[in-house]
């Protein structure tokens, strides 16, 4: 009979031992699977927001292509603009000869702009503005007392800007200001 106490004692003990030993593979297994869980939902947000990047990014990629897309040709037409602006510069207004010419120049000079302004092609003729290096380029300098440093006296070639973009810089002559020059000697004495 005291086998059997002995025996009823063991299996009590033993018992509980196994269960610890269940309640901690147990507790071990959860942990584990939480931080399975916690990694997964933290990768799918990953994924997630890099979809949404990549979205907007092409929605932006679409959008610029479809505002510039006429860059390449505007610009080659600018050439043309050129031509027809000097051709009116250097003749003459008076000439009763080529009076008839002039206008059709004029006239096509006109709708060429028109056409190109209702694609959002905009001309930038800083004449008297300050320089900006950013729409402007720079040709030459040339001393002023009439304008402030800085400002734009002449320009050579006018710039233009694609849906507010620059396409061609302006060609510009830049004012500084005058030397100082040195005193002469008649002024020393």
């Amino acid at each position: 009979m005291a086998d059997e106490q002995n025996l009823d004692n063991q299996v009590p003990e033993e018992n509980e031992e196994a269960q610890a030993e269940v309640t901690e593979d147990l507790a071990a297994r959860v942990q584990s699977l939480e931080e399975q869980l916690a990694a997964a939902q933290d990768q799918s947000l990953r994924t997630a927001a890099e979809v949404q990047n990549i979205r907007r990014r092409a929605e932006q990629d679409v959008e610029k292509a479809h505002k510039f897309a006429l860059e390449k040709f505007a610009g080659d037409l600018l050439a043309v603009v050129d031509s027809l602006e000097r051709g009116l510069e250097l003749s003459s207004p008076d000439d009763e000869a080529i009076r008839p010419m002039r206008e059709g120049v004029e006239l096509t000079l006109k709708l060429l702009l028109d056409t190109l302004g209702r694609y959002q092609l905009e001309p930038v003729d800083p004449h008297g503005q300050p320089f900006n290096p950013e729409h402007h380029q720079a040709m030459a300098m040339e001393e002023s007392t009439h304008t402030e440093p800085g400002s734009v006296l002449k320009v050579f070639q006018k710039g233009y800007l694609l849906n507010g973009r620059l396409l061609r810089p302006a060609m510009v002559v830049v004012s500084k200001a005058p030397a100082q020059t040195p005193p002469s000697i008649d002024e020393k004495a």
